[in-house]
């Protein structure tokens, strides 16, 4: 990896990938976790600007109102109450991981609106281009869902890191799910997916509504999300989260993976 240019990377990491879920109950999978937080130190030593988009807010927050499952879409009052309480645990759990490569944490909240408003977008550049300056600190960003409501409901944070690569200009976008890629409609198991997307329209009819009983975005999210970010001319990835370890792998243009070739930049 040593060979492989300096980027700046976006990684999204699902909820599917930092729970694990036993029978009737839910729990953040905190092997996980540490896994992929030593694969993103890796490449952060490696020269690389990492910027994690980190779901698993409420499935985090679950255990403060004593729950097992996430609420339902339509009990939105305790979405919120079950972000708020869990965003304070995960990044607890990721700062404590980082500190072990003498890493700190930093963590910004972003909702769509943040993102579309001209001054708020202004103010999320300003911010992670002095939070990037300083190689010690992995800048995590997650929707602000004690305050969102639309998101909590069908957005999950796919969209949104796309739309947070786009703003920062990112080398190279990566989507971690709990599948190793997208799959086409003849596939006849789950690694069998498609290796190299050239042109993203031919594609979307093999996106299906498919997802984990506590994730939120299928993959038409994912593939929603990798649409904004190739029409920027920012190369796309969806891989495995369950095996972290291959980031280095993915990074320098290898990997099992889907690719998706990004538009040129203007």
């Amino acid at each position: 990896m040593s060979t492989v240019s300096p980027k700046k990377i976006v990684i999204k990491i699902g909820t599917g990938v930092l729970t694990l879920s036993r029978d009737t109950s839910i729990s953040l999978h905190h092997a996980m976790i540490a896994r992929i937080v030593q694969a993103v130190a890796d490449l952060n030593a490696a020269g690389h600007q990492i910027i994690l988009v980190s779901s698993g807010a409420v499935a985090a927050g679950l255990p403060t109102f004593g729950l097992n499952q996430r609420p339902g879409a339509d009990e939105t009052g305790m979405l919120q109450a079950c972000a708020a309480a869990g965003q304070a645990r995960l990044m607890h759990i990721y700062e404590s991981h980082f500190t072990q490569y003498q890493l700190k944490v930093a963590q910004l909240l972003l909702t769509h609106d943040d993102i579309t408003d001209e001054k708020r977008r202004a103010n999320i550049v300003t911010t992670m281009d002095h939070l990037l300056r300083f190689r010690p600190v992995i800048p995590i960003i997650n929707e602000n869902d004690s305050v969102a409501v639309y998101e909590l409901k069908v957005g999950d944070n796919d969209v949104l890191s796309s739309e947070v690569a786009c703003l920062i200009r990112a080398d190279l976008f990566l989507l971690l799910t709990t599948v190793p890629g997208l799959r086409s409609p003849g596939a006849v198991s789950e690694s069998d997916i498609v290796e190299r997307v050239d042109n993203l329209e031919e594609v979307l009819h093999f996106a299906n509504d498919e997802r984990g009983s506590h994730s939120v975005g299928g993959m038409k999210s994912k593939l929603q999300a990798v649409g904004k970010a190739v029409a920027a001319g920012i190369e796309t990835i969806i891989a495995s989260g369950s095996n972290p370890e291959q980031l280095a792998e993915l990074v320098a243009g290898r990997g099992h993976c889907t690719r998706f070739v990004p538009s040129p930049k203007a």
